[in-house]
């Protein structure tokens, strides 16, 4: 390297945000993504045995996907190619691919080719890395923050081994904070900066897992401070983080992904759970009438008649969120989601109506009983349509009738809540109606 090349490097650093700068340089230095990164792990093992293949690295931002996708090329020695799927097209993608051909065909190197959100691309443009992943011309790292199963289609995906990276955890987050206030040569390490524990310790728990944001808010709230040493405290930390953005994407992995789990937790009986996901949908922006449409289908789907007042709620609460809308109506589905929460569970309705309509679909039909067919017109006696029983003219309005034609029996009633008593008197009235027929 020139002088001058040297000095432009110097240069090009300065300007750099410090989440640039404390970009790992080995895999050693790589923090966090244990499960297939540590020694042994599979990922490791792929690397050593020179046997990477194509990769999907899947995962939210801040995570290191960028990052590991270089040092894998580093690695591997392999040339890196970076493209993103936002700006770049098929026209891009060709001369990529081509270059990456006359690569191996005049040096024996492989090209790893990185894209970023991957999930963009649609089917068609997937489809022209194909013959040169499947040839080993390119060794594609495809980066998304998507479910790839939903968004890359099933040829690319069976030529690819899917790592989901989890967000750092708290602790992944501080060592990456503490390296980046001692390095001398691309960090703060320059300065001398006094971290009290609570303040570090805020900026790891407010990152929400992402890197970059705890490097970005530490970064501010050291060159925003004009003093020597500088004492980093809490409110200084407070000061320095940016809004949080809650990680839901209505348009998004994270759309179903939460509203699955604010399901799960009503369903689970766990109404402080079920808060923090409702919670994380509205900050997220999540359209209210979605959510109050999946309180009325839970109500009848997981809680059915062990508390027959939770569908009116549900429904009475989509009301009120028509009528009053946001913020306020945040009050009324809060309300609503705790009462479903805490409220008896039974799906037993749910397996009746599925359980009728998998013997309409798969048995043969079962006629309607004469007596019970419509016999408000002349000539209907003629028909044979005669013989039906009016319960109101039997003791507790019990008739001794088969209403179906068949012994099927598709409702079966829980133990818990109102259903109890429901099952009681439904026992009760089959009782009577043995009795009759006996």
């Amino acid at each position: 390297m020139s002088i001058f090349e040297s000095f432009e490097t110097a240069n090009r650093q300065k300007t750099q945000p410090l989440a640039a700068r404390m970009r790992p340089r080995t895999l050693n230095e790589f923090v966090g993504q244990d499960e297939f990164l540590a020694p042994g792990k599979l990922l490791r093992r792929l690397l050593k045995a020179d046997r990477l293949g194509s990769v999907i690295f899947y995962g939210p931002p801040g995570t290191g996907k960028t990052t590991l996708a270089k040092l894998l090329a580093v690695e591997s020695n392999s040339d890196f190619c970076q493209i993103s799927a936002v700006v770049n097209g098929v026209k891009e993608l060709r001369e990529v691919l081509a270059r990456a051909a006359d690569t191996v065909a005049a040096e024996g190197r492989r090209t790893l080719l990185f894209v970023d959100e991957i999930h963009r691309f649609n089917k068609a443009q997937q489809d022209v890395l194909l013959p040169d992943v499947e040839e080993g011309i390119v060794t594609l790292v495809g980066a998304t923050t998507e479910n790839p199963f939903f968004t890359v289609n099933n040829a690319l995906l069976s030529r690819s081994r899917i790592f989901q990276f989890q967000p750092l955890t708290i602790q992944n987050i501080k060592t990456i904070l503490q390296s980046a206030i001692t390095d001398r040569e691309r960090g703060l390490g320059n300065m001398r900066i006094e971290m009290d524990d609570e303040a570090l310790e805020y900026l790891a728990r407010t990152s929400d897992g992402d890197a970059r944001r705890a490097l970005s808010s530490l970064e501010i709230g050291v060159l925003s401070t004009f003093a020597d040493p500088i004492h980093f405290t809490l409110e200084m930390a407070a000061e320095s983080v940016q809004k949080r953005i809650t990680g839901h994407d209505r348009d998004g992995d994270s759309h179903y992904d939460i509203i699955s789990a604010l399901i799960k937790s009503i369903r689970g009986s766990d109404p402080d759970a079920a808060i923090y996901w409702l919670a994380r949908m509205l900050e997220g922006g999540e359209e209210v009438r979605f959510l109050a449409r999946r309180l009325i289908i839970l109500a009848s789907e997981d809680i059915g008649n062990a508390d027959p007042h939770a569908l009116p709620l549900a429904v009475s609460c989509a009301q009120a969120c028509e009528m009053i809308g946001l913020p306020e109506c945040q009050l009324n589905l809060a309300q609503t989601v705790i009462y479903l929460a805490s409220a008896p569970k039974s799906n037993s309705a749910t397996n009746a109506i599925f359980a009728a309509r998998k013997d309409v679909q798969e048995k043969e039909a079962v006629s309607v009983p004469k007596y019970l067919c419509d016999a408000h017109y002349r000539g209907s006696e003629q028909l044979g349509h005669v013989g039906y029983q009016y319960a109101h003219d039997y003791p507790d309005a019990i008739a001794p009738q088969d209403y179906l034609g068949v012994n099927r029996q598709y409702y079966f009633p829980t133990e818990r809540g109102e259903e109890a008593e429901i099952g009681a008197r439904l026992n009760f009235i089959r009782a009577r109606r043995n009795e009759k027929n006996e």
